[in-house]
């Protein structure tokens, strides 16, 4: 994750970068292959994204991995989906550890199965401490089941009086967020063509840049990372107002 000295790292790198990961299924489908090679397959693209992000002077790395609506898939899939989940951890969470990266799940955790709940408490655990790269994922995730449950809780702490309705305003609201404490992103990439967000981090991609890329995410590493950052650079961030907003 070190960056070598002879290459710098870029300026103006986008603080937080979100991708979703598209495109796994028609990658194993050009290959006749079922679609869970693809979500194999995207699993060594999570591998090098997070290596090039950490070269690349990214400190958030926020990855959609598996949605609330992906339930509705056929349960061999989705059972791969976990099983990817539970490799991912089992083969790298020790090198993300040695390498400073921190590594923090967002999503639903009630009624997940218990190894993968015990499996996402002991990543956050080990690796609490480090601060080179977050690496957040997205897993059993959706952004209006997100803003839903932060409503709750804040109806919640009204109800008992431990806020007013008047404190409530967008920063207070965040706090409630499964992403409290973390910045929102300032590029959201997607892969392989798509035009549109799929209910991720919906509050949080308020004022981010989106950045759509015809790569299918099996394919996507460092070469794409640093073209999706370039486009990045190019665009004035205005945040609603006439003059572009400082990087």
């Amino acid at each position: 994750m070190t960056q070598p000295a002879s290459t710098p790292i870029p300026a103006n790198v986008p603080r937080h970068v979100a991708i979703i990961m598209d495109g796994n299924g028609r990658w194993a489908k050009q290959r006749s292959r079922p679609r869970t090679f693809g979500h194999s397959e995207g699993v060594e693209a999570l591998r090098r994204t997070v290596e090039a992000a950490g070269d690349l002077g990214v400190e958030y790395l926020t990855v959609f991995g598996f949605s609330t609506e992906n339930w509705r898939r056929p349960a061999e899939e989705v059972n791969a989906l976990f099983d990817l989940l539970r490799l991912y951890v089992a083969r790298d969470l020790d090198k993300l550890a040695r390498e400073g990266v921190r590594v923090r799940i967002i999503g639903e955790r009630e009624g997940l199965q218990g190894d993968i709940a015990e499996i996402i408490a002991n990543a956050e655990a080990k690796t609490r401490h480090n601060d080179k790269l977050n690496l957040i994922i997205a897993f059993n995730y959706g952004g209006q089941d997100e803003i839903a449950r932060a409503a709750r809780r804040i109806a919640t702490d009204v109800a008992a009086g431990k806020l007013k309705a008047d404190d409530i305003d967008p920063d207070r609201f965040a706090t409630y967020l499964d992403t409290a404490g973390i910045p929102a992103p300032d590029m959201l990439i997607r892969t392989s063509g798509e035009l549109r967000l799929s209910n991720f981090m919906l509050w949080q991609a308020a004022y981010s840049e989106l950045i759509f890329v015809d790569v299918l995410w099996p394919d996507f590493g460092k070469p794409s990372l640093e073209a999706a950052i370039e486009a990045y650079q190019r665009r004035e961030r205005r945040y609603g107002g006439t003059d572009p907003e400082p990087r």
